[in-house]
This record gives C-alpha cells, sequence and structure tokens, in this order.
C-alpha cells in the first residue's frame, strides 16, 4: 500500500472513528451542539469515500446533524462552516443548474454567518470567497461530464462490442461519477477541511502522519 492510500485509509478511519463516538454521545446527551458539530462534519467527510446516492443520502445526514446543532446555537459558527460546506457539496452532486446555485447560493450565507461571528477567520472568508465560484466551476463540471459522455459513446459499436455495451455504459457511469467525486472532494477540501484537525481534536487524537517510509 503506497503513502496515498495509506493516508486515505487513516483519515477513513479517523472518521469513522469520530462518527461513532459522536453517535454514542448524542445517545448521552442529544443537546450537545459541539457533539453534534463533530458528528456532521465526519458525515461530510466520509461523503468523500462514497459515490452516487451513498453518497448525497451521507451528506443530506451530515445537513441534519449541522442543522440540529444550529437549533441549540444559532450562532455557533463552526457549525455554520461546516453547512456550508456540507451545501457546496451537495451542489456539485446535482446537474441541474437552478438547483445547484440554490445550495450554493445557501452555502454563501452560511459562510456569511459564520464570518459574521468571526469576521477575522481567514477560514470562512476563504470559503466566501470560493462559493461565489461555485456556479462556473459547477458548469465547467457539466460540460466536462457532456464531453466524456461523448468520447465513451462515440462511434459504432461492431457486433462483438455490442455484446459488452453494458459493460461500457457501467464503465461510463463509473468514470462520471469518480470525476463527480474528485470535484465534489476538491472543492470542499479547498476552503479547509484541514481545520478539521482542530475541530475535532477535542473529541480524539489527529490521524497519524503517513511514514516516511511509504
Amino acid at each position: 500500500m503506497d503513502g496515498m492510500q495509506r493516508e486515505e485509509l487513516e483519515r477513513l478511519m479517523f472518521f469513522e472513528q469520530t462518527r461513532e463516538k459522536a453517535a454514542a454521545g448524542y445517545a448521552r446527551n442529544p443537546k450537545d451542539a459541539d457533539n453534534l458539530t463533530r458528528w456532521g462534519g465526519a458525515l461530510l467527510e466520509l461523503a468523500h469515500f462514497r459515490q452516487g446516492q451513498d453518497s448525497i443520502d451521507m451528506v443530506q445526514d451530515a445537513v441534519k446533524k449541522l442543522e440540529e446543532a444550529l437549533q441549540i446555537k444559532p450562532r455557533k459558527h463552526d457549525a455554520l462552516w461546516c453547512l456550508g460546506n456540507a451545501h457546496t457539496s451537495q451542489g456539485f452532486l446535482v446537474t441541474d443548474t437552478d438547483k445547484a446555485n440554490s445550495y450554493f447560493k445557501k452555502a454563501a450565507r452560511c459562510f456569511q454567518q459564520a464570518l459574521d461571528e468571526e469576521p477575522n477567520n481567514e477560514l470562512y472568508l476563504k470559503a466566501l470567497e470560493m462559493t461565489e465560484k461555485a456556479p462556473s466551476l459547477h458548469q465547467e463540471l457539466q460540460k466536462q461530464l457532456a464531453s466524456q459522455q461523448v468520447i465513451l459513446g462515440g462511434g459504432t459499436p461492431s457486433p462483438s462490442a455490442a455484446t459488452s455495451k453494458g459493460g461500457k455504459k457501467k464503465k461510463k457511469k463509473q468514470k462520471e461519477s469518480d470525476f463527480k467525486y474528485d470535484v465534489m472532494g476538491w472543492i470542499v477540501l479547498a476552503v479547509g477541511v484541514i481545520a478539521w484537525a482542530g475541530l475535532a481534536k477535542s473529541s480524539m487524537p489527529p490521524p497519524p502522519p503517513p511514514s516516511l517510509n511509504s
């Protein structure tokens, strides 16, 4: 296993443990806004390891947890920031432009509210700036997907190729899904998921760094 794979596995295990610990904490105290925020943030991170409907469902679950935290503490800036990331991810997971832009507007409001609570937080400011670019990035994503469809679906199939039509469709869908996954992961990482080291430290230690011997 190379260094990148090991690092990804460590991140997956870290956030799975964070989710499990948050779920146990919620059973003891459902009014703990900090715990709900960690839970929602962990679900959002774990969504990056899923694809298709599984990813969409996990992001939606993250939104619910974060909104629950904000019902308890409406001005909780880290929950607002995480919710903004969740809405940004939702925007990139839909193809409809109007629906995507609606999510991006929700994200911008969350980031602005977080920034209002902590005006000097560069992370929140960066998130707000990135969200302003989200509609054009979403448009570029759709162009890339359309281009892939043309490339993967072009040409007249031979009789032998026709027998593998189902397999090609599956591969095409897989590539499209992979591309969406990459963009969703990129946009959320771009606005500062690295801050999780600070957000989650009260729950458990950060994941170990990759081995130098990898």
